[in-house]
């Protein structure tokens, strides 16, 4: 019984993990551009806010984020020299991104009041 009672707490578990993973990667792409709009950045600094507000777990979740943004419109990059190094690929918000960050932050808006009315927060 003591077994069963734990691979159930184990499963759940799981499951609550994967579930908080799935919900973490369902903002980053709102994250990155809130992160870029406030100034270009270089990956591995977005990359350092996001693991500071534990938003990212795996670095290779953000580049194909970042070339989709690219493609979309959403963002451009430029290349700068280093002084420690190769060249570094600086990321900026485009207009076009801004007005799609004001969306996406409008919507997010919307989503808390409804969940937290849902789960009585509010």
């Amino acid at each position: 019984m003591h077994c069963i009672v734990l691979k159930l707490y184990y499963l759940c578990r799981m499951n609550t993990e994967n579930q908080n993973a799935q919900m973490r990667k369902g903002v980053l792409e709102l994250c990155i551009l809130a992160i870029i709009a406030k100034q270009d950045a270089y990956a591995s600094d977005i990359i350092t806010k996001l693991k500071e507000a534990k938003l990212i777990v795996v670095e290779g979740t953000l580049y194909p984020l970042l070339t989709r943004l690219k493609n979309d419109g959403l963002t451009v990059y430029r290349w700068e020299e280093s002084k420690s190094g190769p060249p570094r690929k600086y990321h900026q918000i485009t207009e076009t991104g801004m007005k799609y960050l004001a969306g996406l932050t409008a919507d997010w808006q919307d989503l808390i009041g409804s969940v937290e009315k849902i789960i009585g927060i509010n």
